[in-house]
């Protein structure tokens, strides 16, 4: 199944952008008649029939809402953003397949990388969430400073991943289903033992995701994998 996406379905817009048109119409030779499945990143489904079929602009009636089952957690993770960043554009691919709600570019005392090109991980997102037929596009928030993310969160399980040999309490032993969550992933050198401090005087954990010394990219999604793992029945 092929998912097509555009996001102004909820404001009555019914037909593809250039590129949606030009893969229905001339990749996969879609025309009058035939069935396709969209969202609107918003947490809905629609089922359509194509009434033109025009690669610049292919236009359809909708047939059937459905919405997306509803998860009863929420998974936000602030990720310091890689040097290199072909990794963190992998970070954001993978998370969205396996499923998340928000990520938030953490900057850190540490951080090398100053500028991210947002609107390429936005697209990411859109083609992850398309490929992984996910209904719900997660928010992508610019590059942030480390303590306005800890000032102003206001989730109800709060994490921050460290390396640090003395601490043993893992986010799997801890977690608990059924909450919203925000885990602080540092950058390449690591938050500094301030950040850490911050972190922990404002009612953050600090928590471990294995014994292995993990990428920031890897640490990212081991914690957005052990989060939904930890809601899976």
């Amino acid at each position: 199944m092929n998912l097509f996406f555009q996001p102004l379905l909820p404001q009555g817009v019914f037909y593809l952008d250039q590129d949606e048109s030009r893969h229905a119409v001339k990749v996969l030779r879609k025309n009058v008649g035939d069935q396709i499945r969209l969202t609107d990143g918003q947490g809905m489904f629609y089922d359509a029939t194509i009434t033109v079929a025009d690669p610049f602009r292919c236009t359809f009636d909708i047939n059937e809402r459905i919405p997306e089952p509803r998860r009863n957690f929420a998974i936000h993770i602030a990720i310091s953003p890689t040097k290199n960043p072909d990794r963190i554009e992998w970070f954001v691919e993978k998370s969205v397949e396996l499923g998340i709600d928000e990520i938030s570019l953490l900057k850190c005392d540490h951080t090398e990388r100053q500028f991210v090109k947002l609107e390429r991980l936005q697209k990411m997102a859109i083609s992850a969430m398309k490929q992984s037929l996910k209904a719900s596009l997660p928010v992508i928030h610019p590059l942030t400073n480390f303590r306005n993310i800890v000032l102003t969160s206001g989730s109800a399980e709060k994490y921050i991943a460290h390396v640090d040999n003395a601490n043993q309490v893992h986010l799997r032993d801890i977690v608990r289903a059924g909450s919203t969550y925000l885990v602080l992933i540092g950058p390449e050198g690591d938050f500094t033992d301030e950040e850490v401090g911050f972190a922990m005087a404002h009612a953050f954990r600090k928590v471990s995701l294995g014994a292995s010394r993990l990428r920031t990219e890897t640490a990212g999604l081991a914690a957005c994998h052990i989060l939904n793992l930890a809601n899976t029945t």
